[in-house]
């Protein structure tokens, strides 16, 4: 499963998204390795639905990655919010039957 964070030039916030799910990851003691689990990071203009599974995305991006399915898409209120970060890691790990703490 491949993970991306989007934004709008694809370095500094989509950078910052990425290291905060791989740590949630960590924190939440996901294999990353035998669940074949990559994060990376991305402008929006570079995206595409055979880009990864799933794309974090601020949610005022919402409309320019029209061409990727809305179920693939988890919309982040704030980039800085861990917490918000953590909840919408753990729905895709439930969502995918990845085991968690």
């Amino acid at each position: 499963m491949k993970i991306l964070a989007v934004c709008q030039s694809g370095l500094g916030s989509s950078f910052m998204v990425q290291m905060n799910v791989q740590q949630i990851l960590k924190d939440e003691n996901v294999n990353v390795d035998a669940n074949n689990i990559t994060v990376d990071h991305s402008d929006v203009g570079s995206a595409t639905a055979d880009s990864a599974d799933y794309f974090f995305v601020e949610s005022t991006l919402a409309d320019a990655l029209g061409s990727i399915p809305k179920d693939r898409i988890v919309l982040l209120k704030s980039l800085i919010d861990k917490k918000e970060t953590a909840e919408h890691v753990n729905y895709v790990l439930d969502n995918e039957n990845i085991a968690h703490d």
